[in-house]
C-alpha cells in the first residue's frame, strides 16, 4: 500500500516548476503542503501562501513527511537535507554537488535515522541510471560507465561540429536558450559532469570519492584546428566523464574531452541531449539516452523519486556494503591523449611516456601519446593558462593501470 506524502518543496525555479507541472496531472496521494522560496516579491503562479522564505516552516512541520531540495546553493542544501533526514523526513534532491560533496555524511544520516534520500534527477536529467546501477546492476562486474552527462557542454560542442561556430559564438546561444549559466564554469569546465561521474560511480562501483581528487578538464580551450583534426579523421569531440574498474581492487575516474569514433553510441548524441554507456560483464555493453536537462524532464526524474518514497523505498548501496568489494580509486593509470599547445615547456612538463604522432605546422601544434593521469592532474592549471586543449584519445589502447609504478607505491 502506499503512503500519502506531504511535502515540503525547497525552491520554485525551472525544475521546482516543472515538477509542479507534472504532479498537478496526476493523482499520486502526495500534497505539497509549503514551498519554500529566496526572493517572495517574484511573480509566482501559485497562491501566496503557498510560500515561505522561511526553511523552519517545513523542517520544523511535523505534518510534512517529505522534503524536496530543488535550490542551487550546496551549503544551504546540505543544511536542509541533513537536517531534514536528521529529523525523520525522507528527501528528494537534484543537487549533484552538494551530493558528490557530501556523499558519506548524506549516507550516514540516513543509516543512523532510518530515512531516505532518493537523487535520481541529479544525474543526467531524465535517465533512470541511479536507480538501474542500484537495482539492475547490483549484482554485475561493470567494467565501465562512461557518456555525456552534461547538455550545456555537448550543445556548444555540436554547434561546434555540425555549424562550424567558434566556441564563443556556440556558448552565447547556449546562453540565450538557458542552456548555460552566465558564468558556464560549471558546465564546459566540466564540473557539472564530475559531480554527476562520481554518484554514479558510488552505486556502480560501491567507492566513495572526494570530487577533488577527481580531474575534470573542459572545452573552454576547444579551438577550430582541434575541430578540423576530428573531422579529418571522422572523429567528434565529446566532454566525455569515464569511471572504469582497472582490476579487482582499482578504479579510476576522470572527466575529459574524447575523441568519439562513428562505432560509437555517443557520436550521435547532439546539442542538449546526455547518453550513458555501461560496460559490463555478462550484459555486455547497454546504452541510455534522453534529455538531461530541462524542467520537465528533470521533474519527471524528481517525481520518480517522490513516487517511489510512497512505498519506502531507499537506496541500499550494496556494492559499498559488499564484505568483498576491495575497490579502491586510483589516478595512477596511463592514458592516450592528444595535446594542442604553443609552448613546448608544457610537453616536458608533461613527460610523455611514449608519443605515438607529432605534428607541427605553423601556429598548429600537437602530441599525441601515452601519460600518466597524475602527470595531467599536477599540470592542470598550466594547461588551463597556456590555452592548450587535451582530448583523451581511448581509441589506441584504452586506459591502463600502471602497474610497474602502483606496485612500487605499494611496496
Amino acid at each position: 500500500m502506499s503512503k500519502k506524502l506531504t511535502i515540503g518543496l525547497f525552491g520554485f525555479g525551472v525544475v521546482g516548476q516543472g515538477l509542479y507541472d507534472i504532479i498537478k496531472t496526476k493523482n499520486l496521494n502526495l500534497e505539497i503542503v509549503k514551498i519554500a522560496i529566496k526572493n517572495p516579491e517574484k511573480d509566482r503562479s501559485l497562491p501566496k501562501e503557498l510560500f515561505t522564505t522561511d526553511r523552519d516552516d517545513i523542517l520544523n512541520n511535523p505534518e510534512i513527511n517529505t522534503v524536496v531540495e530543488l535550490i542551487n546553493d550546496t551549503e544551504a542544501a546540505f543544511e536542509i537535507v541533513s537536517r531534514a533526514l536528521s529529523s525523520g523526513k525522507n528527501v528528494v534532491s537534484a543537487s549533484k554537488k552538494m551530493i558528490a560533496t557530501y556523499l558519506d555524511e548524506l549516507i550516514a544520516l540516513q543509516q543512523k535515522h532510518g530515512t531516505s534520500l532518493l537523487y535520481e534527477g541529479s544525474v543526467c536529467g531524465s535517465i533512470p541510471i541511479i536507480r538501474n546501477l542500484e537495482e539492475y546492476y547490483d549484482n554485475e562486474l561493470l567494467h565501465s560507465i562512461s557518456g555525456i552527462f552534461n547538455g550545456s557542454s555537448n550543445y556548444i560542442l555540436s554547434k561546434g561540429f555540425i555549424e562550424g561556430l567558434d566556441y564563443s559564438t556556440a556558448l552565447k546561444q547556449a546562453q540565450d536558450l538557458g542552456f548555460a549559466e552566465t558564468d558556464p564554469t560549471m558546465d564546459v569546465g566540466g564540473f557539472d559532469a564530475k559531480y554527476k561521474l562520481i554518484i554514479a560511480a558510488a552505486h556502480a562501483y560501491g567507492v566513495v570519492i572526494d570530487p577533488k581528487d577527481v580531474l575534470n578538464v573542459g572545452i573552454q580551450n576547444l579551438s577550430a584546428k582541434d575541430l578540423q583534426y576530428a573531422r579529418e579523421k571522422n572523429l567528434k569531440i565529446k566532454l566525455v566523464p569515464v569511471a572504469k574498474e582497472l582490476d579487482d581492487r582499482h578504479v579510476t575516474l576522470f572527466v575529459l574531452p574524447k575523441f568519439v569514433t562513428e562505432s560509437e553510441f555517443l557520436y550521435n548524441v547532439e546539442h542538449e541531449y546526455n547518453g550513458v554507456t555501461v560496460q559490463a560483464a555478462f550484459a555486455d555493453q547497454q546504452f541510455f539516452f534522453g534529455k538531461g536537462a530541462g524542467g520537465h524532464p528533470t521533474g519527471s526524474a524528481v517525481l520518480s523519486d517522490i513516487a517511489a518514497l510512497r512505498y519506502n523505498y531507499a537506496y541500499e548501496y550494496k556494492k559499498a556494503k559488499a564484505d568483498n568489494n576491495r575497490l579502491q580509486f586510483t589516478n595512477n593509470v596511463d592514458i592516450n591523449i592528444y595535446l594542442r599547445y604553443d609552448d613546448e615547456a608544457l610537453v616536458d612538463a608533461l613527460e610523455f611516456e611514449h608519443i605515438h604522432e607529432r605534428f607541427y605546422s605553423g601556429s598548429y601544434k600537437f602530441v599525441i601519446g601515452k601519460i600518466n593521469l597524475q602527470k595531467l592532474i599536477d599540470n592542470q592549471q598550466q594547461i588551463a593558462d597556456s590555452g592548450a586543449f587535451v582530448a583523451f584519445a581511448d581509441q589506441l589502447s584504452g586506459v591502463k593501470l600502471a602497474n610497474a609504478k602502483l606496485q612500487e607505491a605499494e611496496a
